[in-house]
C-alpha cells in the first residue's frame, strides 16, 4: 500500500493537465477508500512540475486580453480561468501534503476534495477553450500564483489565511460579475460552468476557514486580529473592494476579518 504522502508528491510532480486531473481525482478516490496508509514519507516540492505551455509571465508584463465580446477576449477569458483553475489543483495538493501530518486526517480529506473539485473546474474550462477553437497554453498566463504557496510553506495558519482566505476568496467576489457578463452574451453554457465553480468555491473557501479557526483556537488567538497580522506579512498584493459580503459570510468570512485592512 502506498502512503497519502506519496501518492499526494506524484501528482504534484505529474506535469501534463490532463494526466494531472486523472492522477488527483484518483488520488482523491483512492483517499475515500482506505487505499493509501497514513504515513508522510516523502516530502512536497517546492515547485510542482508544470507543462512546457502556458508561457509564464510576470503580472506586469501579461498582454491584454482585447475588447468586450471579441473572439480573442473570449478566448483569452476562459484560458485565464482555466489557469487559476490548473495552479489551484497543485495549492490544494500541497496543503495536504504540505500541512497534513501536522492537521490529521480531516484536514488531508478536506483538501484532496478541493484538489478533486479543482480538476474538475479545469477540465470543464479546458473543454470549453477547445469548443473554442483553442486549447490551453495556447496563450502565456500569470506567473505569480504559486508564489504564496512558496513563501508560506512553513506556516500552515498563514497558509490558510493567504490561499483560501484571500486568493479564494477573492474569486467569491469576481466570479459573479463574469458570470453575468457570460450569461448575458447568451453562453449558457459557460454561465453553467461559472455557477459550479461559485457554489464549490464558497465551500472551499469553508474549509480553509474552518481549519484557521481551528489554528487560531490552538494559539489562543483571536482569529480575525491573527488572520490580519498573517496577511499583511505573508500576502504581497492587497485585499481590495467590492466585496462579495453574502458569498464571504456563506464561507465563514464576516467583515471583521477584511473590512478594516481592505483598500
Amino acid at each position: 500500500m502506498t502512503t497519502v504522502a506519496r501518492a499526494i508528491r506524484a501528482a504534484l510532480l505529474t506535469p501534463e493537465p490532463r494526466a494531472k486531473c486523472f492522477a488527483t481525482r484518483q488520488l482523491a478516490r483512492d483517499w475515500r477508500a482506505g487505499r493509501l496508509a497514513w504515513e508522510f514519507d516523502a516530502a512536497m516540492p517546492d515547485q510542482p512540475a508544470w507543462p512546457e505551455r502556458p508561457e509564464l509571465l510576470p503580472p506586469n508584463q501579461m498582454p491584454k486580453r482585447g475588447r468586450g465580446g471579441s473572439e480573442r477576449a473570449r478566448i483569452a477569458l476562459w484560458h485565464s480561468l482555466a489557469h487559476i483553475e490548473f495552479v489551484a489543483i497543485d495549492l490544494a495538493l500541497d496543503m495536504a501534503g504540505r500541512f497534513g501530518a501536522e492537521m490529521g486526517p480531516e484536514f488531508v480529506s478536506d483538501f484532496l476534495a478541493v484538489a478533486a473539485d479543482e480538476a474538475m473546474h479545469f477540465a470543464l474550462l479546458a473543454r470549453k477553450l477547445e469548443t473554442l477553437g483553442s486549447h490551453y497554453g495556447a496563450l502565456p498566463a500569470h506567473a505569480g500564483l504559486w508564489e504564496a504557496a512558496f513563501a508560506t510553506r512553513h506556516d500552515v495558519a498563514a497558509r490558510l489565511a493567504v490561499v483560501p482566505m484571500v486568493l479564494e476568496a477573492r474569486g467569491l467576489d469576481v466570479t459573479p460579475m463574469t458570470l453575468e457578463r457570460v450569461a448575458a452574451s447568451g453562453d449558457a453554457n459557460g454561465a453553467k460552468i461559472l455557477t459550479r465553480i461559485l457554489d464549490d468555491e464558497i465551500r472551499h473557501v469553508a474549509m480553509g476557514t474552518k481549519h484557521f479557526l481551528r489554528c487560531a483556537e490552538t494559539a489562543q488567538t483571536e482569529p480575525e486580529s491573527l488572520w490580519q497580522s498573517l496577511v499583511k506579512r505573508h500576502f504581497r498584493g492587497h485585499v481590495k473592494p467590492p466585496f462579495n459580503d453574502s458569498a464571504r459570510l456563506a464561507a465563514g468570512l464576516s467583515r471583521g476579518f477584511y473590512a478594516t485592512i481592505a483598500y
